[in-house]
């Protein structure tokens, strides 16, 4: 239900429709911010300097655009996962990155987008590089497949509500009924891959690693470059990683 207009504090409804942007856009500047949400450039670039003060926007390096600051990935952060958890989880990505080699993350499903937990990055000269608090879209990833197979087709259909999804890269898949049909086959094998989906050239595979809600739910996801990530190095990657995520629990 919306709330009446009469009861709605302008200032903070419009901190709030800026909040949720940070869900589908890495960088933010502050003239898209105004022409997203129909605003002024003078109250947008007021808002997230507000926003930036109170850490939940962090202004880029280059000085043109804002991203999630680190208040916002914390609220973002399922629910549960506390210092024991994140240390079990710790431990698992540990065995995970020493068994497969590569670059290893945790990644968790935050409405539509998936968001890397945590993660240890590979020793190769050539490897996938970690991006901690980095959000992707889930239906372009290993890890956000995973977890929305984890979902009842209802519930993935109420995160899509309209048939075609956005091309990441020439390889995402554009369609709710595609989506579908993949997260059955992800559901079948008991891992998704991901072929260059949400990065060109990034191959991944992923299996569940935690949560029995869709509030706690982790996935394990061990990512490389297309050369060391054919078919066979990703099913048995798989393999792999389901051996260390059944440390999480046991591990102490």
């Amino acid at each position: 239900m919306e709330p009446a207009r009469d009861y709605t504090i302008e200032s903070l409804d419009t901190g709030l429709r800026l909040m949720r942007l940070f869900l589908t856009h890495d960088v933010l500047t502050v003239s898209e911010a105004a022409g997203l949400l129909s605003i002024g450039r003078s109250t947008a670039h007021r808002v997230l300097s507000t926003l930036e003060g109170r850490g939940f926007a962090t202004r880029e390096s280059s000085g043109r655009g804002y991203s999630a600051g680190p208040e916002l990935v914390r609220l973002g952060r399922p629910a549960g996962f506390g210092a024991p958890v994140r240390e079990q989880v710790g431990a698992v990505l540990e065995d995970a990155a020493r068994r497969t080699g590569e670059t290893v993350l945790s990644a968790a499903l935050i409405g539509d987008q998936v968001l890397v937990t945590d993660g240890r990055e590979s020793g190769h000269p050539v490897r996938v590089m970690l991006e901690r608090g980095r959000t992707r879209p889930a239906h372009a990833t290993a890890g956000g497949k995973l977890l929305l197979s984890r979902m009842t087709a209802e519930q993935v259909c109420v995160l899509y509500p309209r048939e075609k999804l956005d091309a990441v890269t020439p390889g995402t898949l554009t369609s709710r009924p595609e989506l579908l049909a993949e997260l059955g086959r992800v559901r079948d094998r008991g891992y998704a891959i991901g072929r260059g989906e949400s990065v060109p050239g990034l191959h991944a595979v992923a299996v569940p690693l935690a949560g029995a809600t869709w509030r706690d739910r982790l996935a394990l996801v061990a990512c490389a470059p297309a050369a060391r990530g054919d078919e066979a190095a990703l099913e048995r990657r798989a393999g792999e990683l389901h051996r260390s995520a059944a440390r999480f629990g046991a591990t102490g």
